[in-house]
């Protein structure tokens, strides 16, 4: 897959996310790992992290991390897409 050779941090999550997409399809649907195909995927907004840093005088800081909800949603290819293609 070539999101595993990218350079970017977010790469990790989301390959992880379809590794794991992907082995749920097969033990629960029974799909084939050879004929899925992403159908959807998105990231949404999620709740923030508080965090608070010293300031001068006795003051805090307040810091928001944010965070994300990644949704992938795989579909199998049919015999007729796979047919259309070949």
């Amino acid at each position: 897959m070539l999101m595993e050779y990218l350079p970017y941090k977010s790469c990790e999550s989301i390959v992880k996310a379809l590794k794991s997409a992907a082995a749920n399809a097969k033990e629960n649907a029974g799909a084939s790992k050879a004929r899925l195909v992403v159908g959807e995927a998105f990231a949404d907004q999620g709740p923030h992290m508080r965090r608070f840093r010293c300031r001068a005088q006795g003051r805090g800081f307040k810091i928001l991390k944010p965070t994300f909800h990644l949704t992938i949603r795989l579909e199998e290819k049919g015999e007729e897409a796979a047919a259309a293609t070949a």
